[in-house]
């Protein structure tokens, strides 16, 4: 492993000593691939996905835009599908990226859909 892929695991373990999500009130995880981004609302008591959504979605991956604007959509997607299950709380893991580009652009998606955190 680099590096740069050690600090940012480091920063992930950090991370998930604090952040912990429940069935009321799940993790929003946010995973940045160089193409993709991915998200997932997490119960950790159980250790189950409750729902997901990504820039790889058919309606998303379809609209035109760049990475960022596709983001956001992922965001309003999630923040949709949170509605459904009766989730209106989320507790936000970056997963150790810097809160700037497409990770601002998903959770500022997921606030404008209704999501709070």
């Amino acid at each position: 492993m680099s590096n740069t892929l050690q600090k940012k695991q480091k920063i992930r373990y950090r991370i998930r000593k604090k952040v912990s999500g429940t069935a009321s009130k799940p993790r929003l995880s946010v995973f940045r691939s160089n193409t993709s981004l991915y998200l997932q609302l997490i119960n950790d008591d159980e250790g189950v996905t409750i729902t997901a959504a990504s820039t790889r979605d058919k309606d998303i991956a379809a609209q035109s835009g760049n990475k960022t604007e596709k983001s956001k959509l992922a965001g309003e997607a999630i923040a949709r599908k949170a509605q459904e299950l009766g989730i209106k709380e989320v507790v936000f893991d970056r997963g150790g990226n810097l809160y700037h580009g497409r990770v601002k652009a998903a959770a500022e998606g997921a606030r404008e859909g209704g999501l709070t955190f």
